[in-house]
């Protein structure tokens, strides 16, 4: 897909026809399910085909809207009067509960708000009564507290389009949840967790602002909120793009991929104008293009579970084969027509952006350089344990430009692929790094946790913006004997597929306390500022980072912990980027329960201890 430049309407009609086509073979006879892989989701195969039935409406719906791909769309409409028939072979049952089916059924009801005449008029009074008894279940039992209240919502907005009964008690329950997860200066919760990611832009904002859109006139108050929330979180948001189109690998489901940027679909489609439309175009054009430079389909043609690549490692336990194509929520603006400001405006670059960022509501400080974008966070975690909560949510550091990885085995620093963290093992190759933590706070703008790998090892960690640099700095109290691994960024070795690996050779070099290691695809910095530990250039399995497939090469800084000799301080400097910074950080001080972070031979922060030993 790498020939479509991807800049009009024109352009974006033909790229969902590109990705919808080959589906085509995938269809049931009673085009009700799409079946797609043998890969399987915690929810079972038959859910699974109907999941991917329905998220590919994310995109069909506003195409429909916009006037094209009507035979796409008289597919779909078939399979969804068969899936509603409880005496059709392809009925997609009955919920029992917490049930996938319950997302899913907001595609339709979007559907049914969006284009009532396409969806609604053709039907008969026996397929319409099947459409709702089936959609009608997701008021007769409770969601999950999170964004699934928007999926109760969507569905009640559809009925609302048609003159179907809504359950006001149960859409007002959803409401109030949702207004309990608000947060402040834009930002919601994804229900009652430590965790913003992309959930809140492609979960709250995105359906919130659905919502604005299409009930306007009938609930203005609330959709006037809903758009005023989404203009101030765009002001944060904007962060985690960089210019080049990517956005930050970060959190859970990121196998949706493109529909990181589908919250900026949302802004333009509802016209909140706080949001400039060029700067919006620009966002999404550029973002899909880099998307489609990233060999994220199968050879048939098919979105893949993964990230930047095929990866199933990555994985969460309900990403089935078809739940990619909920990427496709970004094709909203193809329910614009051709002669709306944004089809019509000129794309704007990316506006002047602070180059260090503080984002209070997530916990994280966002820091440019260049195309690079990275961040450091604290205090994120989700409480549902989904796969590698730990590395998606619970690591110093994440970035545009070198992602993250999630250990590929439990043995070894090799498989577990310990990038931005600090890791610990007991002398036995089994390790452990941050996960939750105790407390976390804001120290005259660094991040401050306190965290424990085991109930008698206490780490409190600082992490600070010294840009282009980020600082660590850890004061550790084990009281057992453990082995110390501070990872940075890794680097590829093979970025480009033209050598095979072994003639690729990373020109690593070490000064006093700096360890470097250079590639073609970049260079990685590590720096001990305690100048009491070994610095060490290691690999990591391939297949473990979300941005590239080959095996790494990670500077760490190393060292041991006797368990008797009470807290220690360590300072670790850590960049990547394209070329070595100038000046490093220097030192850290310590004294007793308080340290100081010396650079440029000024004092940048002084540290201290939160625990009494």
């Amino acid at each position: 897909m790498k020939e479509n430049k991807i800049q009009s309407r024109r352009d974006m009609e033909e790229l969902l026809e590109r990705i919808l086509e080959p589906l085509d073979p995938y269809f049931s006879e009673g085009k009700a399910r799409i079946p797609l892989g043998a890969t399987s989701a915690h929810f079972g195969a038959d859910i699974a085909e109907m999941e991917a039935f329905s998220r590919v409406l994310w995109g069909l719906v506003p195409a429909a809207a916009g006037g094209v791909w009507n035979d796409y769309w008289e597919r779909h409409l078939e399979g969804i009067k068969n899936g509603t028939n409880p005496e059709h072979p392809e009925f997609w049952g009955w919920v029992h509960g917490i049930d996938q089916r319950l997302v899913e059924m907001a595609a339709i009801g979007f559907g049914l708000a969006m284009i009532p005449g396409k969806l609604w008029t053709p039907l008969t009074e026996t397929e319409r009564h099947n459409l709702y008894q089936w959609l009608d279940q997701i008021n007769q039992y409770d969601v999950v507290d999170n964004n699934w209240h928007f999926f109760r919502i969507l569905v009640n907005t559809g009925f609302d389009a048609v003159g179907l009964p809504i359950d006001e008690e149960k859409q007002q329950e959803s409401f109030d949840f949702i207004e309990s997860c608000y947060q402040g200066d834009g930002w919601y919760s994804d229900g009652p967790v430590e965790q913003w990611d992309y959930y809140i832009s492609f979960g709250f904002h995105f359906y919130g602002l659905l919502y604005a859109a299409l009930q306007k006139d009938k609930d203005p108050e609330r959709a006037e909120l809903y758009k005023k929330r989404a203009a101030r979180f765009a002001d944060d948001f904007i962060y985690w793009f960089s210019d080049d189109g990517s956005a930050l690998p970060f959190g859970r489901s990121l196998t949706y991929r493109f529909a990181q940027v589908s919250f900026w679909s949302a802004c333009v489609y509802a016209e909140l104008p706080e949001v400039d439309v060029g700067v919006a175009k620009g966002l999404i054009m550029r973002h899909i293009r880099w998307w489609m430079e990233q060999p994220v389909f199968s050879g048939d043609g098919l979105l893949t579970i993964g990230y930047v690549y095929p990866n199933l490692i990555m994985a969460e336990n309900y990403n089935s084969p078809g739940s990619p194509y909920w990427a496709l929520k970004t094709f909203l603006v193809l329910a614009l027509p051709e002669e709306h400001a944004f089809w019509q405006a000129e794309e704007k670059p990316m506006p002047q952006l602070e180059r260090v960022k503080k984002l209070a509501a997530p916990r994280m400080t966002m820091m440019r350089e260049g195309s690079h974008v990275f961040s450091l966070v604290s205090g994120q975690y989700l409480s549902s344990e989904h796969a590698h909560n730990d590395s998606k949510y619970a690591k110093f550091a994440y970035s545009t430009r070198f992602g993250f990885h999630v250990p590929k085995g439990v043995f070894g620093p090799e498989q577990g692929a310990f990038d931005s963290m600090l890791a610990f093992s007991e002398e036995d190759g089994y390790y452990r790094g941050r996960r939750r933590t105790e407390v976390t706070d804001w120290e005259d703008g660094v991040l401050y946790s306190h965290w424990k790998p085991w109930r008698d090892v206490d780490v409190e960690t600082w992490l600070l913006a010294a840009w282009p640099w980020q600082v660590r700095v850890h004061r550790i109290h084990a009281r057992r004997p453990l082995d110390a691994r501070d990872g940075g960024f890794s680097v590829p070795i093979d970025v480009d597929g033209q050598k095979p690996l072994p003639d690729i050779q990373p020109d690593i070099e070490e000064n006093d306390h700096v360890l470097s290691v250079e590639l073609p695809a970049g260079i990685s910095v590590v720096a001990d500022l305690s100048g009491e530990r070994l610095l060490e250039a290691g690999r990591t399995e391939p297949n473990t980072n979300l941005l590239y497939a080959a095996p790494a090469v990670l500077p760490a800084a190393v060292s041991r912990l006797s368990g008797e000799d009470g807290p220690v301080w360590y300072g670790t400097a850590v960049y990547a980027g394209s070329n070595m910074p100038d000046e490093v950080p220097d030192m850290i001080r310590p004294s007793g329960g308080s340290a100081e972070i010396v650079y440029d031979g000024k004092t940048e922060a002084t540290l201290r201890s939160r625990l009494e030993e």
